[in-house]
């Protein structure tokens, strides 16, 4: 059976998930393809770094809590981010999200360009998050895990990229579908204490 494409919705940690990378993470897939893999960040590990320590220029631009985030093991030293234009008219240094499909899922959501100066873009933005880092999966791998029960697919919101409460997002996603993810959002933190 062929995996949907996945940009543009998130992987939502399954409590089983215990690798310390990802466990009780919500990632938002920027890319997937069926050639280059699966490439997302973590969007409810916020640090301690202000935005503008690591990315001069965009604190200012940068929504609440104003620190960049954690967006997984791979390339820790690389910078990821996105935003949201202000405006229907595509910014200079902004770029869509690659599929169709995925714009139509969270519109007006894409990539930023970290190389255009942040006083030609940052205005321009309504919503800007920073990542130290990102997620990746070769091909096949993703959908592996998905199957051994790793990982919930769920639909994504811009509110979920941009959420100014990051740390609560887990259950928060998990209730909102509804059922039986509504009860998995209840789920203890440790087990072994209850």
């Amino acid at each position: 059976m062929e995996q949907p494409i996945l940009t543009g919705r998130l992987l939502v940690a399954t409590p089983v998930l215990d690798d310390p990378n990802f466990r009780r993470s919500v990632v938002f897939v920027i890319d997937d393809n069926e050639s280059d893999g699966t490439l997302g960040v973590i969007v409810n590990r916020p640090l301690e770094v202000p935005v503008n320590e690591v990315l001069q220029g965009w604190g200012g631009y940068a929504d609440a809590p104003e620190v960049m985030f954690s967006g997984g093991p791979v390339g820790a030293g690389a910078g990821v981010a996105l935003g949201m234009p202000r405006h229907e008219e595509t910014p200079l240094g902004w770029s869509p999200l690659e599929s169709a499909e995925a714009r139509d899922r969270v519109p007006g959501l894409g990539m930023v360009d970290l190389d255009t100066p942040p006083e030609i873009l940052g205005d321009a933005l309504d919503r800007f998050r920073g990542f130290a880092g990102y997620t990746g999966w070769s091909v096949g791998q993703l959908s592996a895990e998905i199957e051994e029960g790793a990982w919930y697919t769920l639909p994504a919101t811009s509110d979920d990229v941009f959420s100014n409460e990051p740390g609560s997002l887990w259950p928060r996603v998990l209730r909102r579908q509804g059922g039986d993810l509504a009860l998995v959002s209840t789920f203890p933190d440790d087990p072994t204490l209850n």
